[in-house]
């Protein structure tokens, strides 16, 4: 129902507010015939709210470039996009994870050739922040463990000793803790999860997970607005998100070695560098193995790298064409400027662009 419903709506660009963005941009442009390079088409993708803002900045930037096309991106969901490319109702996903091994081994890719790999590259990296509502209180520092106790349920009042000995001189409140996770699919809660597992292995032990294992409760949320939407209306509420959707809440600040460390577009872009490529991938599949215990300075180690994921070779050869120069455009200087400044997030190295661009290169 779901992947119907996407290509139903897609058609008409209305596929939730960035199909949106998507029409009035081509209706702003002139049509078809003007487009650079001539190339046109629609093209469409789905999958992690957390790239909506920079999702919506390079349909706006490459749309501008691209005046025929049309790019429609329904941000349902990381588990949701890998679903719907996979059964080939999208072109391109969008996922807060890479394809695992056995997935890619076991699984079908309909809009794919078949025997093609799959291309997979971090196209959007940028730290996830825990965020929290108390009045009056803007900041606080908490280690692994803590945070791990927070969301298992093992602490659950603001001013429990294990958060105050870590915040001298804050006046705590005696509030409940209401910690709110995920109720989707989630890439951010896989990336969230894999943190606590490496940092906090004995106090967090349900393991890396994309979906928030039920027995530990909790308020459940869908997707990033409405992660967003529960700890801003929950006096006592703490949750996790990507840093672009942080706005006004209150933020957690990271152990790390000594140090507390604030997110930071830096602090993500310096765990990443400081980590390796998974072992036993193809060479069009980039993806990266974090190094969430990292004590090096000024690392900030909850850090969301969110891929873009495609076929080597397409069934359809306008496809190939669109996803070509979409994942080109998105990995470019340009595109890694607009993004940064769209959602904060922390821009491609360049040695790490300049590898993404040989994989880009391989699409057909």
């Amino acid at each position: 129902m779901r992947i119907n419903n996407l290509l139903k709506v897609s058609a008409t660009c209305g596929i939730a507010a960035l199909a949106l963005t998507a029409c009035a941009a081509n209706e702003s442009t002139g049509g078809d015939e003007q487009g650079s390079g001539n190339l046109s088409g629609e093209l469409i993708g789905s999958g992690a709210s957390s790239q909506g803002s920079a999702q919506e900045a390079w349909i706006s930037g490459f749309q501008t470039q691209h005046e025929g096309v049309t790019v429609n991106y329904d941000p349902a969901g990381s588990g949701n996009g890998r679903e719907t490319f996979q059964a080939g109702a999208s072109a391109f996903a969008g996922s807060d994870r890479a394809f695992k091994l056995e997935e890619i081994s076991d699984g079908e890719f309909a809009a794919c050739k078949p025997g093609s790999a799959i291309v997979e590259f971090p196209a959007y990296i940028s730290p996830i922040a825990v965020v929290f509502n108390l009045p009056g209180i803007d900041e606080l520092q908490l280690d692994a463990a803590t945070v791990a106790k927070i969301f298992s349920g093992q602490i659950t009042v603001w001013n429990d000793p294990a958060i105050a000995s870590q915040n001298l001189g804050v006046d705590l409140p005696d509030t409940t803790i209401n910690p709110v996770h995920r109720s989707d699919k989630s890439g951010t809660t896989e990336n969230f999860t894999d943190y606590l597992t490496a940092a906090a292995p004995a106090e967090w032990t349900a393991g890396a997970v994309e979906e928030w294992p039920k027995e530990l409760g909790g308020e459940a949320a869908q997707q990033t607005s409405g992660m967003i939407s529960a700890v801003e209306n929950g006096s006592g509420a703490i949750g996790y998100a990507d840093a672009s959707r942080a706005g006004d809440l209150g933020k957690v600040k990271i152990k790390v070695g000594d140090n507390y460390i604030a997110y930071s577009p830096e602090a993500a872009a310096a765990v990443v560098d400081a980590s390796q490529p998974e072992a036993d991938r193809k060479d069009s599949d980039l993806a990266i193995t974090l190094d969430r215990t990292s004590n090096a300075e000024g690392v900030y180690p909850i850090v969301l790298v969110s891929y873009l994921i495609g076929c080597e070779e397409y069934q359809s050869a306008d496809n190939a064409k669109l996803v070509k120069e979409y994942f080109g455009y998105v990995a470019s200087e340009e595109g890694q400027k607009q993004a940064a400044e769209a959602a904060g997030s922390a821009p491609l190295s360049a040695e790490l662009s300049e590898k993404i661009q040989g994989i880009i290169a391989k699409i057909k």
